[in-house]
């Protein structure tokens, strides 16, 4: 058997993120059912408000005991002077563990270096494809050195990638999703087509250099606004569960900052709303594990859009969270992101980039629908099995 420490990162201080939850309890499962000895270690940063910590501990502390790990997981954070502390763990059994693991299989790109040491043995996931690479080379993000680096990217590394492999060797891996715990599932008579998304990085964006000393917004908004006229040209109904700031306070920072096309989250709700969109936030329909299942498995299918930068590497990604409804029985309309060898185009998974596209995924979809929801579940079981992706994992970075 063997021990697996596992790394994600942000998921015990964001308690609203069901999604975010989902995406590395996938790989822990995964590894438990082939019968890794897994543990889940995650740094643990307070906020200013002893409640909102005490709230963020017990939700997740909860969340693990559902999932059997409440005894495998390791939370630790720095002091004022910078010291590492343990949260309830013995800090010398704690690293005892750590020296005789078999495999660190790290998500959290920043680690901190003294305690990546500890381990014989290393792996990078990046999960980030063309995004991490161009912080790393643009110096922007400083990644310790692993022992072996996997990518859920599939341009990663290639001779006419658009972005630079930082001189590292890329091994290629899928997004996962375990299957058993995301099972094909009946819809409901009437539903619409939705997604979960971000919307807007706070006030000032999410903005990536564009390698020329200038900036580019990378924020999903800038997307899903390119095909705002959507509704208006088929019938089926689409909803988005977005992450939105509609606080007054929210709204005078918005203006005061002076963008030409942005007036805050209650403006961009109006105009996606006067377009036909329902709009709803995304805290409401996901701030759980159980939440973020029941929202995807009440939908008729996704169709969602990428953040801007996805196109710009051409990097082939597919997001977790589409995973999640294609192995739910739900067709997928979804951006772009660049050629593939293994995603299909038009059965189950939709790839577009105009608006003509998009309408003509829904007529596809529309004309035989059950065909397109068997077809759906078919992707994952081919090419997403999360057992198969960490029997790779540890394959390649094991022997």
């Amino acid at each position: 058997m063997s021990t697996v420490i596992l790394s994600p990162t942000h998921v015990a201080t964001y308690p609203e993120g069901g999604g975010h939850f989902w995406v590395y309890m996938q790989y822990a499962h995964a590894l438990r059912s082939i019968g890794c000895d897994v543990y889940w270690l995650e740094r643990f940063d307070p906020s200013d408000w002893k409640q909102r910590d005490d709230f963020m501990l017990g939700t997740f502390r909860k969340r693990m005991r559902q999932f059997g790990m409440e005894d495998r997981t390791i939370l630790y954070t720095r002091d004022g002077s910078g010291r590492k502390r343990y949260l309830d763990a013995d800090a010398a059994a704690t690293e005892a563990l750590f020296r005789r693991a078999d495999l660190f299989l790290n998500f959290h790109y920043a680690i901190d270096p003294e305690l990546l040491d500890l381990f014989p043995r290393t792996a990078l996931v990046d999960i980030d494809p063309g995004l991490l690479q161009h912080w790393m080379h643009a110096g922007e993000l400083e990644v310790p050195s692993h022992d072996v680096y996997f990518t859920t990217g599939e341009t990663v590394g290639a001779p006419d990638a658009a972005f630079s492999d930082c001189g590292l060797s890329w091994s290629h891996i899928r997004p996962a999703i375990s299957l058993d715990l995301w099972p094909y599932v009946e819809i409901p008579e009437v539903a619409p087509f939705t997604t979960i998304s971000s919307w807007i990085g706070g006030v000032d964006g999410e903005w990536v250099t564009d390698g020329c000393g200038g900036f580019y917004d990378n924020n999903k908004r800038t997307s899903f606004l390119e095909f705002l006229e959507l509704p208006t040209h088929i019938d089926q109904p689409l909803e988005l569960a977005l992450c939105l700031d509609e606080s007054e306070a929210a709204q005078q920072l918005a203006r005061q900052a002076g963008y030409t096309d942005y007036l805050g989250d209650v403006e961009d709700r109006r105009r996606l709303e006067a377009n036909g969109w329902r709009v709803r936030q995304a805290h409401e329909v996901s701030s759980s594990p159980e939440a973020y299942q029941a929202y995807v498995q009440r939908s008729r299918g996704e169709f969602s859009c990428a953040k801007p930068s996805c196109m710009r590497f051409r990097n082939a990604w597919i997001s977790d969270r589409t995973l999640c409804y294609l192995a739910s029985g739900r067709p997928a309309v979804v951006q772009d992101t660049g050629p593939s060898s293994y995603l299909p185009q038009h059965m189950g998974l939709f790839r577009f980039s105009t608006l003509e596209d998009a309408v003509a995924a829904f007529e596809v979809i529309g004309r035989d629908y059950e065909k397109q929801r068997h077809a759906a579940r078919e992707i994952v079981e081919t090419w997403f099995d999360a057992q198969k992706i960490v029997s790779r994992i540890l394959e390649q970075a094991l022997f």
